[in-house]
């Protein structure tokens, strides 16, 4: 049994040439805490934590890349009761299998897939490891959402309905020139849609993003400082691919790490 509802973002891990930069870099962006690295056998998997003594609980893992190839990025993680029914759904609904079903040692059991629009996440049937003992606080996870190109929204959105029966919330966001840009929600199967339940969601490729931009899922941590947070990322060897601006749900910004793994922070409305 998982802790976590299916469907909902469980776990968050970057994959990293070098580790121990990563350590620095990211000890230094959000506070974080770090366990010595896991066996060669786990990847030196080493798990990161916000607080101490009994308040520290884990956020996230740092990960050395097994191959050079594989991309620099952040990796999101759904959670899932039965790993190998997900995968048969998500083949069905037209994902491609990344890596397919594979046992972590005590820890879970785990899978890679593409959804029809390519973007990769992860899915996580929690044993030993559940997944997150803490988010939506300063330097934890707290939202995630996949970019798609326009052409592939119909055949995504009938994927996620099909593997995961989210709940969803159609929302207009308008762009420069004033087109309506959909933007949608989700929410676990069984909950009502809303601002109150919603996880994750997705966004759309604009033609104001590179045409190469490949598909991708682009996760969010939370900040006491989102322009101080965007000003350390930078001193700490990271850049600021998009500074910090206003969103209903606060202020935020993307933010590449000194390897090149993106990832977005939020900062919460004051007042």
């Amino acid at each position: 049994m998982t802790a976590f509802a299916e469907g909902v973002p469980c776990w968050i891990d970057v994959a990293l040439p070098d580790v121990e930069a990563g350590r620095r870099f990211y000890g230094g962006l959000f506070g974080w805490t770090f366990d010595e690295p896991a066996d060669k056998e786990y990847g030196y998997y080493t798990q990161a934590y916000v607080g101490e003594g009994d308040d520290r609980k884990n956020v996230a893992a740092l990960a050395a890349k097994a191959d050079g190839r594989m991309p620099t990025a952040w990796g999101v993680y759904f959670a899932t009761p039965d790993t190998a029914a997900l995968v048969a759904r998500a083949r069905e609904a037209g994902g491609q299998i990344v890596m397919d079903t594979m046992p972590v040692g005590p820890y879970g059991t785990m899978a890679q897939i593409a959804d029809p629009g390519g973007a990769v996440f992860g899915v996580w049937q929690g044993a030993s490891h559940p997944g997150f003992e803490r988010t939506a606080v300063p330097g934890a996870f707290c939202w995630t959402e996949a970019y798609v190109r326009e052409a592939d929204l119909e055949r995504v959105d009938a994927f996620y309905d099909k593997v995961f029966g989210f709940g969803t919330q159609d929302l207009a966001e308008l762009t420069d020139d004033e087109s309506g840009v959909a933007f949608r929600t989700w929410s676990p199967a069984g909950t009502e849609p809303g601002d109150d339940t919603a996880i994750g969601g997705r966004a759309v490729i604009t033609d104001a993003l590179p045409a190469e931009m490949p598909a991708h899922f682009l996760s969010y941590f939370m900040v006491e400082d989102c322009d101080a947070t965007a000003a350390e990322a930078k001193r700490l060897g990271g850049r600021v691919s998009q500074p910090p601006f206003d969103i209903p749900y606060g202020r935020m910004a993307i933010l590449v790490d000194n390897q090149g793994a993106v990832f977005a922070v939020l900062q919460e409305p004051k007042g």
